[in-house]
């Protein structure tokens, strides 16, 4: 009973997540199997994550920025991005700014279930700790894939260099701030909830701000003046 307790607990976050992105695509819902597809390469990039983190690691060596911005935010980000980028920012079913957050939003959420269900029976979590993770963790890779969700799709709706610069930022800056997030943890033993909580309020703000945006630029809105302010 327990055991399915704690997969429970470490499951549940990613899903409930991603039913909230889904159902907050206003005007052009995705194809449902479309974004399954995605959550599940999700789990299917943890491995070659973790055999490059190894590879890193070794050659690097641990120091703490190295760490927090190379081997951890660096190479689950860029994964992420180039999966995003080579499978889903061509696609057809990719039709309105919104569908970058979603998606992107849904393999960051399928990358965090697989890492919660790991970390939860190699460390033999409890349900608080789970809660944690769900707040932390698991919400963090969220607001990392709305930040690059936002803009792939702002890079998918421009043209020439404002659609180079737009690629540019959908990955230099969920990587920074996934690297500063890594480091507050890694870093600040003592006091590092004073830390990630006003980060994570920070995130969230930003990233409910770029759905909101996001939508308003939809070209199936039918309300006048759709396009929102940068």
């Amino acid at each position: 009973m327990l055991f399915f307790s704690i997969l429970s607990a470490a499951v549940a976050p990613g899903i409930a997540l991603l039913t909230y992105f889904y159902l907050k695509d206003k005007y052009d819902a995705e194809p449902l199997h479309m974004v399954i597809k995605v959550f599940l390469l999700g789990f299917l990039i943890v491995l070659p994550v973790l055999i490059i983190q190894r590879g890193l690691t070794m050659w690097l060596g641990e120091g703490p920025l190295v760490t927090a911005f190379g081997i951890s935010a660096g190479v689950e980000e860029v994964l992420k991005w180039f999966v995003l980028f080579h499978m889903i920012y061509n696609h057809t079913e990719f039709d309105e700014p919104y569908d970058g957050i979603l998606y992107a939003a849904a393999i960051s959420l399928g990358f965090a279930t697989v890492e919660n269900v790991l970390y939860a029976f190699a460390s033999h979590a409890s349900i608080g700790t789970m809660l944690v993770r769900a707040l932390l963790p698991v919400s963090g890779h969220a607001m990392f894939g709305v930040m690059m969700g936002y803009y792939l799709g702002r890079a998918k709706f421009s043209s020439g260099g404002q659609s180079r610069k737009f690629l540019i930022f959908s990955l230099s800056f969920p990587l920074f701030w996934h690297g500063v997030y890594d480091w507050i943890l890694n870093n600040t033993t003592q006091y590092w909830i004073w830390f990630i909580v006003p980060l994570m309020a920070f995130l969230w703000y930003g990233g409910l701000g770029k759905m909101y945006r996001a939508n308003n630029r939809s070209p199936f809105r039918l309300t006048p003046g759709a396009k929102g302010q940068d």
